[in-house]
């Protein structure tokens, strides 16, 4: 995804950094949008369940995202 695109949370790839991931807000159904990407691309900082939320790259891609327009 690219800085301002959104999408919903769909499902996790990865169980372990799913329940971490779902305790900071990011859960199944939930709209989740880019605000800004480090220049190296990590972290990345996300509005989900109404505030910022800074993941590293490897955690975000663990997140199956259906994006909207």
């Amino acid at each position: 995804m690219k800085v301002g695109s959104s999408g919903i949370v769909r499902s996790f790839e990865n169980s372990t950094t799913s329940i971490k991931l779902m305790e900071m807000g990011c859960v199944p159904g939930e709209k989740i949008s880019v605000e800004k990407i480090a220049p190296l691309k990590d972290p990345i900082s996300v509005l989900v369940a109404g505030y910022s939320l800074s993941l590293r790259l490897e955690e975000a891609e663990n997140i199956i995202i259906e994006e909207t327009i």
